[in-house]
Formats: structure tokens, C-alpha cells, sequence
């Protein structure tokens, strides 16, 4: 039986063991800790009886303490360790543990005071000794905590050691201090710190983690040189894009090198490290950064039914994700794209918490599954951010375009109505704009549609309209990409060539904050800030890749493409632009059209979308008579209306 038994425990996984060792250790390092601790508060009792009697020899004062000791310390150790302050030595002391040192300290005394008066009244001890002994613990355990940190951080390495890097942080403010602090506690990033940089003058001299304010962001390369900088480290979104393209062309010519750190949200989310990389060129193209009214979003999604269209695409899909830092009670995806929608589903599944989520396989112009999923889903709000977006292609398939972005968007409007959707939000573009494109031109039909049913249905119906989406799925930038990873040439259709550009989330973000704001029928236009050069686009990627333009990668001109015009704008002439709540959005407000006649032109093109493409056309041109081909309108014109 012996025998058997110690087979049996033998056989036992070695958890129970291992986790007994762990407790074991775990009692043993706050034993040990509460034992330095009542060592130390020994001496710092005899230090407060010393410095009350100036010399315990030939007085009273070691016969107070002799008799006082044991039960003071004991009491301090009890209270200290019902506050916890002997846990946790290893870690960083900050002002919170600093506040709960002088409460620990604080009722300490008191408790000591207390038993003294009533249960010791026979020992008199003077209150000064309290008083003493109170400010010298705060001090002793508070530097002593310290002491730990520093080592820890081993700060003091960072600022006699020749061998880390010396290096700048733009922004004196808290991205920038918590920038320090990262630095000095990764062990891996081998820098040292020696300054900030910020615009704000009043900053100047003064000092945040003991490194001093040394500059403006201008003078960047100056103070660099100055000081032997070679690394300049900038929070993520903390220089609008202008700002940093000017700092990397300045950083450039003196040999210095701008790297970018994680904003806070990126470490929070943890989807990033903290680790330096290089500037990328969304850092280049970025604006202010976007604040968003949270609580005016959640007042109006919290709890309800939400359905995106197009979300597996790179817009559609963003939006889901910044739908899920709210409480909406369902989100249900609906896409064609089988593949997109599986890997949707597994990443959107870790976060969603207790959002539903659910996933739909289908085609807009499908109207029986389209109803069947609206009778099922019940939503409340509708995302439409499903619609083709190559403008070239669509010059080439002008049937298919108006079925995919016209019919599609009229059938889903009709059903939001039929099944009393509270709010429907369609996504634009600037090519709706004087379009000069199939695409734009539907875009603009689309718009006109859901804008026409405004004040005949309960529904609210708002339109968003911004221009390009950075990095998105077959836009510029991954062209750009590939071509200069096949070593070029990079292609630009022309020289003169313009685009507003906005990030994904940035616009995913406002496009959810436009229909929270937006009142029925509103055409809301994003800020996008200031329109950048398909060139200059080309030369920043060339750059950042390490390359030189012109002698390791050429830039060719490819000459302008079916469709496109040379310069995007964000209003149609006669349309007023008008604030709203929202800094980043302002309504394009004009005349509705009728809905009788916009019906009826929607019907007449959706007879002729598998005729020629000529009558597809011609029947654009009917419902949307600014539509127009670049060859179209002259130079001048084009120039004027950008």
C-alpha cells in the first residue's frame, strides 16, 4: 500500500508542487521584507529619540526608547503591512505609493499615540518623538524605495555611460515624458537622453525626468549638432505632416537620424512594441490629430443593432473595429468576399467582449437575401460603405459600376426604409465632386438618391464625402511599394497630379462621428487637410526606403488615365459650407433634387446598364449633369473648380 501511494503522488502532475514552491517563496520574500522593515523602523525610532534628547548618554531619552520600542515597531509593522508597503520593493515608486507611504506612516502614529495614551499611560512618551518619528519614516522608506528604482532603471548608467546613443524627444509634454521613461527602462534601447524639443517657449529650461527643455522643433538639427545627437525620437502623431516632412528634410542633410516611437493608444491596444522604427509615410501625410466626441457616438450606438456594408474592405472593416470600443449590442458584417469575411470574423472575435457579432456572406444587388437579413437582424443603424473604387476599371465597365454603387445603394435605401432603419450613413468620395468619372458620377447619383428621400422618410439619411484613403487596398501607396521593391521605375500619371489622403482609421473614425452629428439629408465633407502631389507622394516613399530618386529609383510619368482629373475637390458649385459641432466636418449644403425625378432617372439608367456603354453614359449624364470626361472641360475650368 505504501509502495502504491507513493507511485500515486509520483504520477501527479508536478503543478501542485511547483505552485506550493511559489507560495512558499512568496510568504518567505514578505517575511523578510516586513523583517527589514521593523529593522529599519528601529533605527529610525532611536534616530528620532537622538535627535529629541541631543545625546541619549547621561538622559532619559534611551530609557524612553528601551521601554517603548518593542511595541512601537510592532504596531508600524502591522500597519504598514495591512497598507501593503512591503510588497512591491522592486517596483517603481511613484506618487501614488508615495501617498500611500504618508497614510501608512500617518495612521501609524496615530494608532502609536493612541495606545500610549490609554493603554501605557504609566510611560510618557513625548509627542515630539511622534512628530519625528513620523516625517524621518516617510523619508527613509520613501528614499530607500528610491534607491530601488533607480537601480532598477539603472539610470544612473544612462547618464555616465559613453556607450548608449545620445538622443532628442520632440514634444515636452506627457507622450514625451512617458518616451523617457520607456527608454530608460527597456534595457534593449541603448539611448540616452539629453534633451527635449518643443515649440512652446515657456518650456524652455526647465526640466521633465531630470533631462532639460533645449530647443524648438525647428532648431532641431542645430541642438543636435550641438550635442552630438545622432537620434531624434517623435511620439506617433506629435508633429503634423508637414511639420515632419520638414524635420526629415532638415534631418537629412545633416546626417541625423528621426525615428518614431508608439503614441499611447498603440501601446494600449497592444497590438505594438516599444521599439524605435523609421519614419513611415503616414507620419508624413498626417494632420493634427482627430479628436472625436466619445460620448456623442456612444449615446448614439450604445445598445443597438449595427450593420456594415463592405466589411471586409479596408474602410468597411476599420469601421468595425473602432465600432467595438463602444457597446453596441450587435454588429453584423455584410460582404461578398468569402475570404475577406473569415479573417474579419477571427480577428474581430478577440475584441468583441460581449458584442455580437455577425458574420453574412452576401451581394447588395441581392434584394430577397438582403431583406431576409434585415428581417433577421433588426438593425438600427446602416454603415454602406460597399461600392467598387477603381476609377480606370469602372471607365472600362460603366454598366457594371452603376449596378454596383447606383442599384446597390438604391435597394439597400429602400430597405432601410421599408424596415424603419433610425439612421443610415452612406461613405462618398471627392470624385463625386464635378465628377469626371463613371465612378464619381455614380458616386453623385447615389448621393442624390439617398439625399432626395430625406424628408420623405422617417430614417436618417447622411452622406459622408472625403477623398483618398492612405494604404488602402489597390490605392497608390502599395503600387508605390511594390514598384520600388521591384527597384522601379515608380510610375505617376503626371506631374501636376493632386490628392487629398486621409489614413484608414482617421477616416473610419470621422465617418462614424459624421453620422452621429449629422442631421437627415446632410452631405457631410471631411477636413482632409491640404491636398498633396502624386510626386512628392512618390519621392517621400523613395526616401523613407533609404533610396535616392533619380539614381536609384527613377519616378516616370505615365500620363493621365481614363477618368482621372488632375486636381479633386470636396464641394460642387452653389453648395454653401457650413460648421458643425465637429471641427473636422462641415455640411456641403444645396438644393435637393425632386424624388419622383430622381427615381425615375435612376430607373431609366438601370434599364440601360447591359446596353452599350454609350447609353450608360449619356443616361449618367441625364441624372448627374455635371458629370463630365476631363476632355471635356478645358484646362482652365479644371484649374478654377480645384
Amino acid at each position: 500500500m505504501t509502495r502504491l501511494f507513493q507511485r500515486m503522488r509520483s504520477d501527479l502532475p508536478p503543478i501542485s508542487a511547483r505552485a506550493e514552491t511559489t507560495t512558499f517563496l512568496a510568504v518567505s520574500r514578505q517575511a523578510i521584507a516586513l523583517a527589514a522593515l521593523a529593522c529599519v523602523f528601529v533605527i529610525v525610532y532611536y534616530a528620532s529619540h537622538w535627535l529629541r534628547f541631543e545625546n541619549l548618554s547621561g538622559t532619559g531619552g534611551l530609557l524612553y526608547f528601551l521601554d517603548s520600542v518593542a511595541w512601537v515597531v510592532l504596531i508600524k509593522v502591522a500597519i504598514f503591512a495591512w497598507f501593503k508597503i512591503h510588497r512591491g520593493w522592486r517596483h517603481y515608486v511613484t506618487f501614488y505609493d508615495l501617498v500611500v507611504l504618508v497614510q501608512a506612516a500617518t495612521v501609524s502614529v496615530l494608532a502609536v499615540a493612541l495606545v500610549n495614551h490609554f493603554a501605557l499611560p504609566h510611560l510618557t512618551v513625548p509627542r515630539s518623538i511622534f512628530f519625528i518619528d513620523w516625517g524621518m519614516t516617510i523619508v527613509v522608506v520613501g528614499g530607500i524605495r528610491a534607491m530601488i528604482r533607480v537601480g532598477e532603471e539603472r539610470s544612473w548608467q544612462l547618464l555616465f555611460s559613453s556607450r548608449n546613443i545620445p538622443a532628442l524627444i520632440v514634444g515636452a509634454n506627457h507622450a514625451g515624458e512617458a518616451m523617457l521613461r520607456s527608454i530608460i527602462r527597456n534595457g534593449a534601447l541603448t539611448y540616452r537622453v539629453v534633451g527635449f524639443l518643443d515649440d512652446d517657449v515657456k518650456l524652455r529650461g526647465t526640466r521633465i525626468g531630470g533631462v532639460p527643455v533645449v530647443g524648438t522643433v525647428a532648431q532641431t538639427c542645430e541642438v543636435a549638432l550641438r550635442r552630438g545627437v545622432r537620434e531624434v525620437f517623435m511620439a506617433t502623431g506629435e508633429l503634423s505632416g508637414r511639420q515632419v516632412r520638414t524635420l526629415i528634410d532638415q534631418a537629412q542633410k545633416h546626417n541625423i537620424r528621426v525615428r518614431v516611437l508608439p503614441s499611447f493608444e498603440q501601446l494600449l491596444s497592444g497590438n505594438v512594441v516599444l521599439q524605435p522604427r523609421e519614419v513611415a509615410i503616414e507620419d508624413l501625410l498626417r494632420r493634427d490629430p482627430v479628436q472625436l466626441d466619445h460620448e456623442n457616438i456612444r449615446q448614439w450606438i450604445d445598445g443597438r443593432v449595427l450593420l456594415v456594408t463592405g466589411s471586409a474592405g479596408s474602410i468597411g472593416s476599420e469601421i468595425c473595429r473602432q465600432l467595438l470600443r463602444f457597446s453596441p449590442k450587435r454588429i453584423v458584417l455584410v460582404d461578398r468576399s468569402e475570404t475577406g469575411q473569415f479573417f474579419l470574423e477571427r480577428e474581430l472575435r478577440q475584441r468583441a467582449g460581449s458584442v455580437e457579432l455577425e458574420v453574412c456572406l452576401a451581394d447588395l444587388l441581392d434584394e430577397n437575401r438582403m431583406r431576409r437579413i434585415l428581417d433577421e437582424q433588426r438593425p438600427d443603424i446602416i454603415f454602406h460603405a460597399a461600392a467598387y473604387k477603381h476609377v480606370p476599371l469602372m471607365e472600362s465597365h460603366p454598366g457594371e459600376a452603376v449596378k454596383n454603387i447606383v442599384t446597390a445603394t438604391r435597394r439597400l435605401v429602400d430597405l432601410a426604409v421599408e424596415h424603419n432603419v433610425a439612421s443610415f450613413v452612406m461613405i462618398s468620395t471627392d470624385k463625386a465632386v464635378h465628377p469626371t468619372s463613371v465612378m464619381g458620377a455614380c458616386k453623385r447619383a447615389a448621393e442624390l438618391y439617398v439625399q432626395s428621400l430625406a424628408d420623405v422618410s422617417s430614417c436618417r439619411f447622411v452622406t459622408v464625402r472625403f477623398g483618398n484613403v492612405l494604404d488602402s487596398a489597390g490605392s497608390v501607396v502599395p503600387v508605390f511599394r511594390d514598384q520600388i521593391r521591384a527597384g522601379g521605375p515608380v510610375t505617376v500619371t503626371h506631374p501636376d497630379m493632386q490628392r487629398f489622403f486621409m489614413t484608414i482609421p482617421e477616416a473610419a473614425g470621422l465617418v462614424v462621428q459624421a453620422g452621429a452629428i449629422g442631421n437627415s439629408g446632410e452631405i457631410l465633407v471631411l477636413d482632409m487637410g491640404e491636398p498633396v502631389r502624386i510626386v512628392d507622394l512618390a519621392a517621400d516613399m523613395i526616401r523613407l526606403s533609404g533610396l535616392r530618386v533619380g539614381e536609384d529609383i527613377e519616378i516616370a510619368f505615365s500620363g493621365i488615365r481614363p477618368g482621372e482629373k488632375l486636381y479633386e475637390e470636396l464641394h460642387i458649385s452653389g453648395e454653401k459650407h457650413l460648421p458643425t459641432r465637429h471641427s473636422k466636418i462641415t455640411v456641403a449644403q444645396c438644393s435637393r433634387r425632386d424624388p419622383d425625378s430622381v427615381l425615375r432617372a435612376i430607373e431609366d439608367l438601370q434599364t440601360v446598364c447591359d446596353s452599350d456603354m454609350d447609353a450608360v453614359l449619356e443616361q449618367l449624364r441625364q441624372l448627374v449633369p455635371s458629370y463630365g470626361r476631363p476632355a471635356d472641360k478645358p484646362e482652365s475650368e479644371r484649374r478654377a473648380a480645384a
